[in-house]
């Protein structure tokens, strides 16, 4: 299991990742946050206190080696936006509206908070570039991913084909159901894929949010993928979840850096 700790920190690293980057999904392990933000919150509009959110941010990025002020961070929307990070984020600064961030500065975080929506980290090692995306089911029927790769080829000149890219934990299939209005966007979305990606039973429907960002980017020309394959319902010791937890819970962070 590509589970790490480090400094009372448990964090998840994946595999398809070189070691010139620097990249982890954290688990909820390790902070300093009381219940039912307990214990490694990072996100600061959940009722806790600013302090212990800072202080579990910067316990996270210790962790993996790099100081707060290397953090770019966005205001998430669940859009399909993207923004090019080309130095930290000024802490005073008003964060951009975005759920895509990319860079190829080595003094740059990227980072974003999750509770059940879907990581996507990604990596072109030949021209030396990250990002991030947030996709939960609307940013995912919006094409996050799809415009994160977008975003890369465009800016940077990235070939799909060499990007490397990692679904990271988020909430499976299982425990995932949605109403009529949401699979309909995702037959609008999808197409014949959406088949795919729901799945009724006892009355019920579920959707596959790992399946769905896969099958996107792939379609973009992304070979290389990795899924962890957690669901963060399931596994309420190391991840927040939104849905498990009815909404009284907090966020766990997500970041990468070029090395």
């Amino acid at each position: 299991m590509p589970f790490i700790h480090n400094n009372g920190i448990r964090y998840y690293s994946f595999d398809i990742f070189p070691r010139t980057v620097t990249q982890a999904v954290f688990t909820r392990q390790g902070g300093v946050s009381p219940a039912p933000w307990d214990s490694l919150n990072v996100g600061g509009t959940v009722g806790d206190d600013v302090e212990r959110v800072r202080e579990n941010r910067a316990r996270s990025f210790s962790a993996l080696g790099r100081t707060l002020d290397s953090l770019f961070d966005v205001w998430q929307v669940h859009s399909a936006d993207a923004v090019h990070a080309d130095a930290p984020r000024p802490v005073h600064e008003d964060h951009h509206k975005a759920d895509i961030i990319l860079t190829d500065k080595p003094d740059v975080t990227l980072y974003m908070r999750f509770a059940d929506c879907v990581p996507i980290l990604l990596h072109d090692p030949k021209k030396n570039v990250v990002a991030i995306a947030h996709a939960g089911w609307l940013g995912t029927v919006r094409g996050a991913s799809s415009a994160a790769v977008r975003a890369m080829r465009e800016k940077y000149g990235s070939k799909p084909k060499d990007i490397l890219a990692a679904i990271g934990p988020s909430i499976g299939v299982d425990h995932y159901e949605v109403g009529p209005d949401v699979i309909s966007q995702v037959e609008q979305a999808f197409g014949p894929d959406a088949k795919r990606l729901v799945e009724s039973r006892d009355g019920k429907t579920y959707l596959d949010l790992w399946a769905a960002n896969r099958i996107q980017l792939e379609k973009s020309g992304v070979e290389q993928i990795e899924i962890a394959d957690i669901c963060t319902a399931c596994h309420l010791d190391d991840w927040f979840s939104h849905r498990a937890e009815k909404g009284k819970t907090g966020r766990f962070g997500a970041l990468i850096a070029l090395a």
